[in-house]
C-alpha cells in the first residue's frame, strides 16, 4: 500500500507547517503539491530542474497553466494519479471533494486542521474567504483525523508526534 498524507484546511492554517514538522519525523517522505506534478512534467519534457521552475515561475506560467489544461483534458485526475505514482508522500494542499476523495480511494491518511479566523489573521492576510477553495470541505466530516491549531508551534510539533503515531496504526 501507498503511503500517503493529504493535509486540508483553510488559507494560513498551518498546513505547510504541519507537513514540513512531520516531514522531519517520517523518515523517506516528501512534501508534493497538487500543482507539482504539472512542474515535474514540465521539468522533464523541458530538461529543466524543479527548483529552476519554482525559481522562475513567472517565466514558466504560461506553459504550466497549458501543461496543466492538457492533462486535465485527458483525464480529470491526470495530475493525481501522477502524484501517486509516488509513495512516502504528503500532499499540504488539498482543498477540493474530488480531490479528497481520490486520495482516499488510494489509501491515504486524511487530515484536516483547523484555526479560528482570529489565529489565522494573525498569520498572514485572508483572501477570497467564500472561494470554492476556501469552502468546499467545510462540512466534509470523514477525515481520519482533525486537529485544532490555535496555540504555538511546540503544540502543533506535539500532535505532529500524534499524527506520525497513528498514521504507523493507519499504514499497518
Amino acid at each position: 500500500m501507498k503511503q500517503i498524507i493529504v493535509i486540508s484546511g483553510k488559507q494560513y492554517c498551518g498546513k505547510d507547517t504541519l507537513a514540513k514538522i512531520i516531514l522531519g519525523k517520517l523518515a523517506g517522505f516528501k512534501r508534493v503539491g497538487i500543482g507539482d506534478a504539472i512542474k515535474i512534467e514540465y521539468a522533464k519534457r523541458k530538461s529543466l530542474t524543479f527548483e529552476e521552475i519554482e525559481k522562475n515561475k513567472h517565466l514558466y506560467r504560461n506553459d504550466l497553466i497549458e501543461l496543466g489544461n492538457w492533462g486535465r483534458s485527458k483525464d480529470g485526475e491526470y495530475w493525481l494519479k501522477c502524484l501517486v505514482k509516488m509513495d512516502k508522500i504528503i500532499v499540504p494542499d488539498v482543498r477540493f471533494e474530488k480531490e479528497l476523495n481520490f486520495f482516499k480511494r488510494q489509501g491515504a491518511y486524511c487530515i484536516r486542521v483547523e484555526s479560528s479566523v482570529e489565529n489565522r489573521a494573525q498569520r498572514g492576510i485572508i483572501t477570497n474567504i467564500d472561494d470554492r477553495s476556501e469552502t468546499e470541505l467545510d462540512n466534509y466530516r470523514n477525515w481520519d483525523l482533525i486537529i485544532e491549531n490555535n496555540s504555538n508551534l511546540e503544540a502543533l510539533d506535539k500532535k505532529a508526534d500524534e499524527i506520525c503515531m497513528l498514521f504507523t496504526k493507519f499504514i499497518g
